[in-house]
């Protein structure tokens, strides 16, 4: 008989790509380790890094300082850090960190059982290898899975943002067979799962290097007529790339959540010149006007960067009105923030921190008006909403998301988590909107 399985504890920090990393880490290394959210038992501890801003690369390499005294008690422990900052820095982490045992890069995710085996026997393995093609995979298993999953369709960016890193440790575009995708998404479905999102640094672009030709809004139909699938959704969506296709498909999608997440970064021209977005303003704002035109019910959230090199006051005043006219549910934003091998970190006219700061509040103040005034269209509506778990806000609370992605907590036993169900909005706040359960049985 076989013995217990090691234990496997990771830390993820970055976007819902990671996320989705992090799930392929256990799932490459199921077979030997099984998931803890107990750091102190793992026999593995991995560190799932993000390298595009600053305090996040600083964040992880904190905690890889704060890590010594872990290994100094368990020196058997397996410490490994792997994603972008290990993509970026390589074999320079093992020589910052002595108690570091592994580092491992974007597409050295499959090879970590091989690598894991390494350290075990006394090497510190670094593997910052990038491939041309979609690793091959293990399939998940879906014994008793989550109502919703992150699925991968396609790695890398060609776009080349002058202030963006994904191109130099995600490699180049990539995107993987629609068989396999399909695949994965079916044996999901038919184990009870209901809601995919599917996951791309730039998911409009998908399709490219096929063998068999298909474009993304063809991929979404062929995902969306899977039986048993409830919702749709998809990240990151580059603007320039927003095809009437696609824009067509939120009209002819029932699964498709009405909600897209598109990235605008700056309402000036000119910095989004100087950016390299391939795109303008103006180019972005009719495109909005005619995914809801398409979709009246459609909830926009973006990306914003303030401070970007050479950035005005007169190019901040144009984001606000491009915000006020785009009516963005939401946003998110970040202070610009200079990266290895980006065009844009040797730019002049670097803005001084007190000013970015300065106007990241405003925006943000901005921003919460806008996201205040979208919730409170919703109250006395009833909207179906999935639910995700415990709230975070009480502990006698249920937080369920909305088909358009906001977040509502209400009363409800735990029993309902991972179901579908109505729920009746109540009051509206900046950040989460509250509710109550509305009468009759759970939707799934």
């Amino acid at each position: 008989m076989p013995g217990p399985k090691k234990k496997l504890y990771i830390r993820t920090f970055g976007c819902q790509m990671n996320v989705a990393d992090s799930e392929r880490m256990a799932q490459v290394l199921a077979d030997d380790f099984v998931l803890t959210d107990k750091a102190e038992e793992a026999d593995i501890y991995l560190i799932n890094t993000c390298a595009i801003r600053r305090k996040s690369e600083e964040k992880v390499r904190s905690l890889l300082g704060s890590l010594k005294g872990l290994k100094q008690r368990r020196p058997q422990l397996i410490l490994g850090v792997g994603g972008c900052v290990a993509q970026q820095e390589g074999d320079r982490l093992l020589g910052a960190a002595p108690h570091l045992d592994l580092v491992f890069g974007a597409h050295g995710i499959y090879r970590l059982p091989q690598l894991v085996s390494r350290a075990a026997a006394g090497e510190r393995p670094v593997d910052v290898e990038l491939s041309r093609c979609f690793p091959e995979a293990p399939r998940r298993r879906w014994e008793s899975p989550p109502a919703r999953t992150f699925v991968t369709i396609m790695q890398g960016c060609n776009n080349f943002c002058s202030f963006c890193v994904v191109p130099y440790v995600r490699g180049r575009e990539y995107s993987r067979e629609p068989s396999d995708i399909i695949g994965e998404i079916g044996e999901f479905l038919a184990a009870g799962g209901q809601e995919v999102t599917l996951l791309g640094q730039n998911v409009n672009s998908y399709g490219r290097g096929l063998m068999e030709p298909v474009t993304f809004p063809e991929l979404l139909r062929r995902v969306a007529a899977l039986p048993g699938l409830r919702r749709l959704r998809f990240a990151t969506s580059h603007p320039r790339d927003l095809s009437p296709d696609l824009i067509a498909a939120y009209g002819e999608l029932p699964a498709l959540c009405e909600h897209l997440h598109l990235p605008v970064q700056s309402g000036s021209n000119r910095i989004l010149q100087a950016m390299n977005r391939g795109y303008t303003r103006e180019e972005y704002l009719d495109k909005a006007a005619r995914l809801r035109q398409t979709r009246p019910d459609l909830a926009l959230s973006t990306d914003l960067i303030v401070g970007f090199p050479g950035e005005t006051e007169a190019d901040f005043e144009q984001t606000l009105d491009l915000m006020r006219q785009a009516g963005f549910d939401q946003a998110f934003s970040f202070k610009y923030s200079p990266r290895p091998q980006t065009q844009a970190a040797a730019f002049s006219g670097q803005v001084p921190d007190e000013i970015k700061a300065e106007r990241l509040s405003r925006l943000q103040t901005f921003q919460d008006d806008l996201t205040l005034k979208a919730h409170r269209r919703l109250v006395g509506k009833v909207r179906e909403a999935l639910v995700e778990g415990g709230s975070k806000r009480s502990p006698v609370e249920l937080c369920g998301r909305l088909r358009t992605n906001q977040v509502v907590n209400f009363q409800g036993p735990q029993d309902l988590v991972g179901r579908l169900l109505m729920v009746e909005i109540t009051e509206a706040h900046p950040h989460s909107l509250k509710g109550r359960r509305a009468v009759g049985p759970p939707l799934s």
